[in-house]
């Protein structure tokens, strides 16, 4: 888990296991949205989910998180 992309709250608990939004997603895998639809389609990135049958899409962090610790790294 990279620790960059793991925020404590004001209480100094991470939490892995809650929902994050498109920015944040974006911002932690530096995927596009579009990219990140296609490769949703292919089985390769976790997938979106909707949050109390809104239009709202959301991830859950802990997924996010263990598709960047599966990511070939440079070099390998």
């Amino acid at each position: 888990m990279s620790p960059k992309a793991v925020h404590p709250d004001k209480f100094g608990q991470t939490f892995t296991d809650r929902f994050v939004r498109e920015d944040e997603r974006r911002f932690l895998t530096s995927v596009s949205r579009s990219h990140a639809f296609v490769l949703e389609k292919k089985g390769l990135f976790p997938a979106r989910r909707k949050l109390g049958g809104s239009r709202t899409n959301c991830w859950k962090l802990s997924e996010l998180l263990a598709w960047l610790d599966n990511q070939p790294t440079v070099g390998e």
